[in-house]
């Protein structure tokens, strides 16, 4: 029984480990601390998407975030006419999901999975906790989201201003 309890240890062990250093070495993640990348490993876990699956709704309540690994996501809202305007398609490298730091912490955007698409994703609810009682480290990584929140509504802005096709 004890034997067994160490071999689910050790895999448990090097689940995290594997984890931690698939966070550590995400593009979006490239220049995080060590302590930023150990936060944000205790509230990640693996999560694929297949094809047209969708990964949230303008409107929804907003509280988490992904890192792509491989595939490709699009963004999209509805135009008044209601039909789908796409704002951006992302893939990997990408960082997907920033609605949940802000208030009213609700969905911005729509996001679909556009085939097979393997995603890191974060409880951004307990992470929102941990990085208040450590400003340090929510600094930090509010400033590589305000990067991502600008260049979608840059996005945005680029297809507000394209004509119409209707």
């Amino acid at each position: 029984m004890k034997d067994t309890a160490i071999l689910h240890e050790n895999a448990s062990f090097t689940a995290k480990r594997q984890l931690r250093d698939a966070i550590a070495s995400h593009a979006f993640t490239g220049g995080f601390s060590a302590a930023l990348i150990d936060a944000l490993a205790r509230f990640a876990m693996a999560k694929n998407f297949v094809r047209d699956e969708t990964i949230f709704e303008q409107g929804d309540i907003a509280n988490r975030f992904y890192l792509i690994n491989s595939g490709y996501v699009c963004i999209s809202s509805e135009s008044r006419a209601g039909r789908e305007v796409e704002i951006e398609t992302i893939g990997a490298g990408d960082v997907l999901g920033w609605s949940w730091l802000f208030e009213p912490q609700k969905w911005q955007f729509d996001a679909r999975a556009l085939g097979n698409t393997e995603t890191l994703f974060f409880y951004g609810t307990p992470l929102l906790a941990h990085l208040e009682e450590n400003p340090d480290l929510g600094f930090e990584l509010m400033s590589a989201m305000t990067g991502v929140v600008v260049r979608r509504l840059q996005k945005t802005r680029e297809k507000l201003l394209q004509p119409s096709t209707d």
